[in-house]
């Protein structure tokens, strides 16, 4: 039962919303710059803060409980029909052959791989995220990069509100006896940030090329990929086609064909 709950990432949620909560707390009862508007009944920045927080914590969640975009059968069920992915899985001579799995034995789409920790093969795999417990694929790639924006937004103007509540006193002891709370919450913020800003810059960086975090780390091991010049990926489209598709277009995509295409066009 314990390793079920686990498995599920409960305590990974749990802890992350509770952490969430709790520096909000610090932040709102400290004497800061939301505490100061609350006392001269200017609501709208906590009120805009708060809604803030919530919302990263929503999309916490949807992303981490979203369908990455596990590989069901193989036969594509999302509504593309299979035949047409049948048909698009016949090799081609300009097309690696698609694989079966060596894991879950089903037949892998491109840019589909398998992951370890949630033992299912998942569509245009990033990444699996241990920080929301989920993979990260081709159904909530684009959810999580907003996530992390709002979510950086979040911890930025905590930043600034944590700053504004720390105050004077005459001696280092009571210092920290004043501001130690006030203290943990920012040193927990100011690591997040850190963390946020570098993730939200690499999927950002990846998104505008069209190419995943496996791909980028694991090309040299890639069949589609391993082939092609160094600086060669058959999926981009350029930075505005990409970046249109990804938070635009909310379909799955036939990345043989597309491979297939390009790979079909002179350089």
């Amino acid at each position: 039962m314990v390793q079920n709950v686990f498995r599920t990432g409960f305590v990974v949620r749990a802890s992350h919303t509770l952490l969430t909560w709790l520096v909000t707390l610090v932040l709102f009862l400290h004497d800061t710059d939301l505490r100061r508007c609350e006392e001269r009944g200017e609501l709208l920045l906590p009120a805009l803060f708060f809604l803030i927080v919530v919302l990263s914590v929503l999309l916490y969640f949807a992303v981490s409980l979203m369908d990455p975009g596990f590989v069901l059968t193989d036969a594509v069920t999302d509504g593309q029909g299979s035949s047409e992915e049948m048909e698009s899985m016949i090799p081609q001579s300009s097309t690696p052959r698609m694989r079966r799995c060596g894991y879950c034995l089903l037949q892998q789409p491109m840019r589909a791989k398998h992951c370890q920790t949630c033992k299912r093969c998942v569509r245009r795999f990033d990444h699996h995220c241990p920080w929301i417990e989920n993979c990260v694929g081709e159904r909530n790639h684009r959810w999580f990069v907003v996530y992390l924006a709002v979510q950086l937004l979040a911890l930025l103007w905590a930043v600034h509100i944590a700053l504004s509540g720390v105050s004077p006193r005459e001696s280092w002891s009571l210092w920290f006896r004043a501001n130690g709370f006030l203290l943990a919450a920012l040193g927990v913020v100011g690591v997040f940030s850190v963390v946020v800003v570098l993730l939200l810059c690499c999927h950002l960086y990846l998104v505008s090329i069209n190419c995943t975090t496996w791909e980028f780390m694991s090309r040299h091991r890639i069949s589609y990929l391993k082939n092609c010049g160094n600086e060669e990926n058959p999926f981009d489209r350029g930075v505005l086609c990409n970046l249109w598709d990804f938070f635009c277009i909310c379909r799955a995509v036939m990345w043989d064909q597309v491979y297939q295409r390009n790979s079909a066009s002179p350089v």
